[in-house]
């Protein structure tokens, strides 16, 4: 039986280090501070009731370790690695959703930005969120942020909230 989707995370990867051994940017794993990024927002998405279905995540080392970090706040969640959500811009994240929407009740989508951030604040602009709402997305996608969509039967995003480590008490660097 087709689930018909009802929420969607947007989230950017976390914190990660400036440079990977190898000197390939898809290479570049977690700092420290984004490991307890990652760990911090896996938890309060949970207790949020927000757990999904399905996680789409970029194949590049830092996203794939923030989901390792996260997936212990979920339970049992299907993971897919997609090599196209490393860097994409977002058009191609916003076919991924588009193609899920009959595969997940909760989708997460963990990529990086730009993508990710402009996907979001494309979703704001169609669901004519408030001028509030679009300046607080409109300074920024941090790492580790999430932008936290409801989705009507036509696929129609609408602005839930923003949770960043930052808001959830993690130091600042």
């Amino acid at each position: 039986m087709a689930k018909i989707m009802h929420r969607l995370i947007l989230m950017r990867h976390a914190q990660a280090e400036a440079s990977a051994p190898s000197g390939g940017d898809e290479a570049r794993p977690l700092s420290a501070a984004g490991r307890a990024e990652a760990l911090l927002m896996g938890r309060a998405l949970a207790e949020r009731g927000l757990k999904p279905d399905l996680a789409l995540v970029s194949t590049a080392v830092r996203t794939r370790q923030t989901w390792e970090q996260m997936h212990d706040a979920f339970g049992d969640v299907e993971v897919r690695d997609e090599d196209a959500l490393y860097n994409a811009p977002s058009d191609v994240i916003r076919r991924f959703v588009e193609t899920s929407e009959d595969e997940a009740g909760c989708l997460l989508i963990l990529a990086h930005n730009p993508g990710v951030h402009v996907l979001a604040a494309e979703y704001l602009i169609e669901s004519a969120a408030s001028p509030a709402v679009v300046d607080k997305l409109s300074a920024g996608f941090p790492t580790g942020a999430a932008a936290l969509f409801s989705v009507d039967v036509a696929g129609r995003c609408t602005y839930e909230g923003f949770l960043t480590p930052r808001s959830l008490g993690a130091p600042s660097e």
